[in-house]
């Protein structure tokens, strides 16, 4: 058995504790949860500062690893699409390298679990192998292009059979976003789509997508000529690229809505009402990295949204760190408690992709693997993380 106790433990089921101990097996599973007063504490791994859950990645793109630094950064949606349509041939040496340094940081980092995209067969490996158990969201689009979606379909079949669902790990078939995906991709989508799934969407990243589906106008009409692709035969449904997705997607599973940076209440509301079991990710330093804003996270607060973190890319991120995801949303909205961002960034986010039968919050039987945090100053009302650092104790 190990023994592990910190200033604060945030088991993220109510109050964080004091003066407690967590006793595991040396798988990592927890026995016990008892007061200190209970232990020799000569036998008790004592940290400075807190103890979490292991964090949920939600939204990944592990495949991109070796394009960090490619794209500049404030450039907006459109252009940053460009770069990574145009610059995705390295040596296969290479693709494979920088994903496996990228699955080794965040398993350092303290994260347990990620929903990651993907577009080819590149991660698959590595996601057998690795000590984070990975939803693999074998993402799909045929730039709204009806004669494409066939050859789409047969495309990421194959990507979906090489994914293995082995060691806790999953997929599912999902579309890119509402500007990519045409209506018989999304019954195809739909129809493969079961209860215990989770089916992830990018949403709102860019005013310009609500400007397509409200009238057939904006940014996208001239990105989509710049490939060749013409989209004179899409009908604007007169609606936010919001309600045109969910329209299309079947409600009982769960949805995972990435990025919400032009979501409004409105949006938010819509979205609750055609399901509960919507969950919304947030990549804060891949908005600021691409568009250079956030959502308002005050509406998803206010609507009671069940909101995850995520870190995009390494195309669109300095790094591939949940902590730094929360550094970055507290230091621009400090209204949130640290034990907020901590319910996005662990129970929510294993909530979102099913796991949280093991992962999430510290329980007794669970097996949520523990994050040290440091370098924490606790002020009066909030808390500054400008100093802190993570790693993953077990």
């Amino acid at each position: 058995m190990k023994k592990y106790t910190a200033d604060r433990i945030y088991t993220l089921n109510g109050q964080y504790l004091t003066d407690h101990v967590i006793v595991c097996d040396d798988n990592g599973r927890i026995a016990a949860i008892t007061p200190s007063s209970d232990h020799d504490l000569s036998s008790v791994v004592q940290l400075s500062g807190i103890i979490t859950p292991g964090f949920v990645n939600t939204h990944c793109h592990l495949e991109l690893s070796h394009m960090k630094g490619i794209a500049d950064t404030g450039t907006g949606l459109l252009s940053f699409l460009q770069t990574v349509v145009q610059q995705r041939d390295f040596p296969q040496e290479v693709v494979l390298q920088a994903i496996a340094d990228a699955d080794e940081y965040m398993r350092q980092d303290g994260i347990v679990a990620v929903g990651d995209i993907s577009n080819k067969a590149d991660t698959a490996h590595i996601k057998a192998a690795s000590d984070i158990r990975y939803y693999t969201f074998v993402e799909m689009f045929d730039f709204m292009q009806h004669h494409l979606t066939d050859a789409t379909i047969k495309q990421y079949t194959d990507v979906y059979k090489e994914h293995s669902n082995e060691n806790g790990n999953q997929k599912s078939y999902v579309p890119h976003a509402p500007y990519t995906v045409s209506d018989m991709l999304y019954q195809y989508v739909a129809a493969q789509s079961g209860d215990d799934l989770t089916i992830s969407i990018h949403n709102q990243e860019t005013a310009h997508e609500d400007q397509l589906f409200a009238d057939g106008t904006g940014g996208f009409v001239d990105f989509y000529r710049g490939f060749g692709f013409d989209l004179t035969a899409f009908n604007a449904p007169k609606s936010s690229s919001l309600a045109h997705a969910i329209s299309h997607l079947p409600s009982q599973h769960r949805t995972l809505l990435v990025h919400n940076t032009m979501t409004t209440a409105t949006d938010i509301e819509l979205a609750h009402n055609w399901s509960d079991r919507t969950y919304w990710a947030t990549c804060a330093n891949a908005n600021l990295y691409i568009e250079n804003r956030l959502p308002d996270y005050s509406l998803f607060v206010d609507a009671a949204a069940r909101m995850t973190i995520g870190t995009d890319s390494l195309t669109s991120n300095w790094q591939l760190s949940i902590l730094e995801e929360i550094k970055t949303i507290k230091k621009y909205k400090s209204y949130l408690s640290l034990e907020t961002l901590l319910t996005w960034a662990c129970k929510n986010g294993a909530a979102a992709l099913g796991f949280e039968d093991e992962l999430g919050t510290i329980e007794v039987g669970k097996q949520p693997g523990l994050v040290h945090i440091s370098g924490i100053r606790h002020l009066k009302n909030t808390e500054d993380l400008s100093d802190a650092s993570s790693r993953r104790v077990i």
